[in-house]
């Protein structure tokens, strides 16, 4: 992967390494802010800027202060990190134009991922990787699925989903593993959840919809017949 430059901005330094550490471990390049303030110089010094992970409560300027500014000058990712749980605060988040909100304290390697994927949905993490299955074509730069030649219309999540069963051809997935890896969860969620889109997303795929195998009492297999 190209260096892709994440600015962390945090008031802990502790917090700032451990997030620095393992964004770094995974390739990208980061910068450091202390406060908001400091986060907007470096936001207007360095257009290279692809996220920016940034926690709420900060001297200076707080992290919604920060988000402002930086929504009348770009389109940049937000990932906000706060201590705080409620659901206003997630909601203001979103309003101000936040792509993720992750309550602290956070797995590392779950604010990893869904850095991945908001860098992937923006289309700054881009891959070539084109997979041809039993006639399902995947093209993940492209966010594309056509099936038989046929274009078909996916939602965000059934696409991750289903590009998760061909990348795991044959292999028993538990629901627990779905989730952890599709839904970017650390801990089992509501089954439920993929049930339905797994419903939806096998009514989708018409015929070929049956290489997607239920696995009673665990999970599902996709199997190309």
């Amino acid at each position: 992967m190209d260096k892709v430059k994440v600015l962390v901005v945090d008031d802990e330094a502790r917090m700032r390494k451990l997030v620095r550490d393992f964004l770094e471990r995974e390739g990208f390049s980061v910068l450091e802010a202390e406060d908001g303030m400091r986060a907007m110089e470096l936001f207007y010094e360095d257009k290279d800027i692809a996220l920016i992970i940034l926690d709420v409560m900060m001297p200076k300027m707080d992290g919604w202060q920060v988000c402002r500014e930086v929504r009348q000058f770009s389109k940049v990712p937000v990932i906000m990190l706060t201590a705080r749980s409620e659901e206003r605060d997630e909601l203001q988040g979103f309003e101000l134009g936040v792509d993720e909100y992750i309550s602290k304290p956070f797995s590392p390697k779950i604010l990893v991922a869904r850095a991945e994927a908001v860098l992937r949905r923006s289309n700054v993490l881009n891959t070539d990787e084109v997979s041809d299955v039993g006639g399902i074509v995947i093209d993940k730069a492209a966010h594309q699925v056509t099936i038989d030649g046929k274009g078909i219309e996916l939602s965000f999540k059934e696409f991750e989903l289903l590009s998760y069963f061909v990348e795991n051809q044959g292999i028993a997935l538990s629901r627990e593993k779905i989730l952890n890896n599709v839904w970017n969860y650390d801990y089992f969620g509501d089954a439920r959840t993929i049930d339905t889109h797994v419903k939806k997303l096998r009514s989708k795929m018409g015929e070929k919809g049956n290489y997607i195998k239920t696995i009673w009492g665990m999970g599902y297999k996709f199997e190309v017949a």
